[in-house]
């Protein structure tokens, strides 16, 4: 609003001040120069580095985890072959065991009784009961012996 008794003269002043106040307001003011100029190309650059950096870090950590996972794996398998193995070579060990001890069992007892009936063996006589004793193996060869040498006499005479 303005003063009723303004002129012409001054109404056109305030209106053309206003219009240049206006257009001043749209004119490019003067910057102010920072002292020290900040480089936001290069702290991108570093940001980046840094995020590249860790995802990398990251990356040969998680290879890192695999290979440790597959070598764990790996020799629990082994583990389990070799006892699996280490089961099967007992098993047959015992039954390798129990065969062989039951074979000296058997040869044990047929060597006993063949010892049994050597000392037992019966020793006849001509026309006589037979009759059983111990037998001593030297004495029953001499007179094995014996014998021969008085069946060679007879075929001489």
């Amino acid at each position: 609003m303005q003063p009723k008794n303004s002129t012409f003269a001054e109404r056109q002043a305030l209106a053309a001040a206003a219009k240049k106040a206006l257009l001043e307001k749209f004119k490019p003011k003067p910057t102010v120069q920072a002292e020290v100029l900040i480089d936001h190309e290069a702290e991108r650059r570093a940001r980046t580095e840094e995020i590249r950096a860790q995802r990398e870090a990251e990356k040969a950590e998680r290879q890192r985890a695999r290979e440790e996972a597959a070598a764990a794996a790996e020799a629990a398998r082994l583990e389990a072959i070799a006892t699996a193995e280490q089961a099967r070579l007992d098993a047959e060990l015992s039954t390798d065991a129990l065969k062989r001890a039951e074979r000296k069992a058997r040869k044990k007892e047929v060597k006993e009784a063949a010892k049994a009936k050597k000392e037992t063996r019966t020793v006849s006589k001509p026309g006589g009961p037979r009759e059983e004793r111990p037998v001593d193996a030297f004495e029953e060869h001499r007179r094995y012996i014996a014998s021969l040498e008085r069946g060679r006499e007879r075929r001489r005479a």
